[in-house]
């Protein structure tokens, strides 16, 4: 599991970004969420590699 911040979430479309410890920008689709999520959150998550780039699944609040 990998961690980081909620960087956008908007809730309307949908999608939003997490930019993970190491700096990178995953995406994530609200389908992943386990948590109800807002900017600025810590969140744990996996990754994988999808079409367009890194996706992230299971994204969970920190605690």
């Amino acid at each position: 599991m990998q961690e980081g911040t909620i960087k956008f979430f908007n809730r309307t479309r949908g999608f939003g970004f997490i930019t993970s410890d190491e700096g990178k920008d995953i995406f994530v689709h609200e389908s992943e969420l386990i948590d109800i999520v807002e900017e600025n959150d810590k969140v744990k998550f996996e990754v994988e590699h999808g079409k367009k780039g890194l996706n992230a699944l299971t994204v969970r609040l920190l605690k």
